[in-house]
């Protein structure tokens, strides 16, 4: 009569590899080592203090897994952002963040978040050539118009947060950055005897970047290549607004 039970009983002890009750291998270590959070993330500050980022950035994540809820997870999940930018790992860090506001749209730390986001977007647009041979606004500057949004919406959201006037300085920047990029796409156009785009190029600039330190080299550009066209009235209109805006203006830029 037990028989039966008792065969298949053993059938499914040995199809399992374990005794009925168990064995050491299903034991499992808890997350952390049962670590308290607080001791889990000094030791990831004591592996950022040895040089150690990619070990302190894994400890942040067992941090959040582990204790999700905490104020520490919180803490890693912006050390882990920070961490990644240090390494020039933008895009992650970018990524990282765009989480963390996802996730926490209120919280006290967020508008560091996007002005974490910021920062790391301008950096993306840096080169060790910069000042040398080339110039930000040279390049692509994909980067500098993702900063530009990204301060844009600190301000918008968080127009109180500390970080917001530091923000609006770096709004300046950006702009006569961006505005810079667009002459050097008109003077492209104009030393290609392409005039009319790099009219239009002008007339761009000006009215989207009022206050760069663009304005002044657009107008000239513009009324040269008016004259390239032979529209003699435009481009005397265009000279008239030039000195009268800029009665001391010289070009910066030579045509080839």
């Amino acid at each position: 009569m037990y028989k039966p039970l008792i065969l298949i009983f053993s059938l499914i002890v040995l199809l399992s590899g374990c005794s009925p009750f168990g064995s050491d291998k299903d034991v499992r270590k808890p997350i952390g080592d049962g670590l308290s959070p607080k001791a889990l993330y000094e030791l990831a500050e004591d592996k950022i203090d040895a040089g150690s980022i990619d070990q302190a950035i894994e400890q942040f994540e067992v941090i959040i897994s582990a204790y999700p809820s905490s104020k520490y997870a919180l803490q890693a999940r912006l050390d882990i952002a920070y961490n990644l930018y240090k390494r020039k790992k933008h895009n992650r860090a970018i990524l990282q963040l765009d989480d963390f506001i996802e996730m926490y749209p209120d919280l006290e730390s967020t508008p560091y978040a996007y002005y974490l986001r910021g920062v790391i977007a301008e950096d993306k647009s840096t080169s060790i050539l910069d000042d040398i041979i080339t110039e930000s606004a040279q390049r692509d500057v994909q980067s500098v118009r993702d900063a530009y949004d990204y301060f844009s919406i600190l301000i918008e959201k968080f127009p109180n947060s500390k970080y917001s006037e530091e923000a609006k300085e770096k709004l300046f920047i950006f702009k006569n950055t961006i505005a810079k990029h667009e002459f050097y796409i008109a003077l492209y156009y104009t030393n290609n005897g392409s005039h009319i785009a790099a009219i239009n190029r002008s007339k761009y600039i000006i009215e989207n970047f009022p206050n760069s330190s663009s304005i002044a080299d657009s107008l000239h550009l513009m009324a040269y290549n008016y004259d390239a066209i032979n529209a003699e009235q435009l481009a005397a209109d265009v000279k008239i607004i030039l000195i009268s805006s800029f009665p001391n203006y010289s070009p910066n830029y030579t045509i080839d």
